[in-house]
């Protein structure tokens, strides 16, 4: 039974591991930035330039103890390292979710959106497990005894799902679970379908009697309903607050505006775009690819000259900047201004591109596989 017992948890932590290190290897410049709030939040600064960078290994390192667990290689060392990586997870999840510093904790990406709570949850039942494990590490045999095989076994691990992190990191998620994602029509996920029902809200009144001094505090509804503000003797003091009373439907998008420099806003007029639309996105012009800047460049040139295709140009940096940058790089694309929230979630790479027609994402490119644009031509353009 304590073995069959002891199998069961080794396959579930195991598994588990693997699929939440691979989960996140897929989108590791997205784990990276969930790192970057961690980082900011208790005052580690200096970590954040390496933030990608960490990402992809401590990916790599969950895959690593994952699949170790299941073939049982050197137990007492995965043992530990199952331990203290769980019992340090669980303490983060625990401060997110009591002190609410980080709103979702990343543990699954993008995939699987999981509420602080929800991950401190998950990482207590890990914990009881792995103890579990821990304590009877003695019982747990490898699968293959071979020394050299048990290397040769952990060098492929390591090496693949590093090399599997680099590759998405440079080339784009293999599975993208972003709303931007390619066939995405961005309009229909930036309103409330019908039917749905928005967050509902009350207003909150201090009232206070300018004869006796009581206070009272009334919802909006009471406030009309007791008919108080027929009696002169009360009178609202301080400023109405407002209360959620009851979660809606959320858009996918719900955080995207683009703007000109004036403040002018250009969303609709650029995302519904009914042709074809080049949109290049480098939130951070101070740390984006010059060498893919250029071919943007020619790119958009080309596109315009001979197919008349618009093309603009997105960023979160500030006007001035942005200002400097198209003159240092004679940037030929119209250039609009959002929030860094969304334009990273566009696109993984400062710079990308993405491909629009008529609201619906095409395809989209990192800075490490821009087309050519006799490629675009003959796979959109010309058809």
């Amino acid at each position: 039974m304590k073995k069959n017992i002891l199998t069961v948890f080794r396959l579930f932590v195991g598994l588990l591991f693997i699929f939440s290190g691979l989960i996140k290897a897929n989108d590791p410049l997205g784990f990276g930035y969930k790192l970057q709030e961690y980082f900011e939040v208790f005052h580690l600064g200096f970590l954040v330039h390496f933030a990608t960078g960490i990402a992809i290994l401590l990916c790599t390192l969950e895959v690593v103890l994952g699949a170790l667990l299941l073939f049982g290689f050197w137990t007492k060392k995965v043992a530990w390292g199952l331990l203290v990586l769980i019992v340090f997870f669980t303490l983060l999840t625990f401060v997110s979710a009591v002190f609410k510093v980080v709103t979702s904790c990343g543990c699954f990406g993008d995939a699987i959106p999981l509420t602080p709570w929800q991950s401190f949850s998950k990482d207590l039942i890990l914990l009881l497990m792995i103890v579990v494990l821990f304590l009877n590490r003695q019982l747990i045999t490898p699968i293959i005894k071979k020394p050299i095989v048990q290397k040769v076994i952990l060098a492929v691990v390591i090496f693949s799902s590093l090399g599997f992190g680099i590759y998405t990191l440079n080339f784009l998620p293999i599975i993208d679970f972003l709303p931007y994602k390619v066939g995405a029509h961005i309009p229909s996920l930036m309103v409330i379908p019908l039917g749905e029902k928005p967050d509902e809200y009350e207003i909150v009144y201090q009232l206070k009697n300018k004869q006796t001094g009581a206070k009272k505090t009334l919802t909006d509804k009471e406030y009309l309903k007791t008919e108080i503000w027929k009696d002169e003797n009360w009178e609202i003091i301080g400023d109405p607050e407002q209360k959620l009373v009851k979660k809606g439907y959320q858009p996918k998008i719900r955080d995207l505006i683009i703007t000109d420099a004036s403040g002018t806003d250009y969303t609709k007029e650029i995302i519904e775009n009914p042709y074809y639309n080049l949109v290049f996105v480098a939130y951070n012009l101070n740390e984006t690819n010059q060498n893919a800047i250029g071919k943007l460049n020619a790119l958009a040139l080309n596109a315009t000259q001979q197919y008349n295709i618009r093309s603009v140009f997105l960023t979160s940096t500030s006007a001035q900047t942005a200002a400097d940058f198209v003159k240092k790089n004679n940037l030929f694309a119209e250039v609009f201004y959002a929030d860094a929230v969304p334009l990273k979630s566009m696109v993984r790479s400062n710079p990308g591109i993405l491909l629009f027609k008529n609201g619906v994402v095409i395809d989209k490119w990192s800075a490490h596989q821009i087309p050519s644009f006799d490629d675009l031509s003959k796979k959109y353009f010309n058809n």
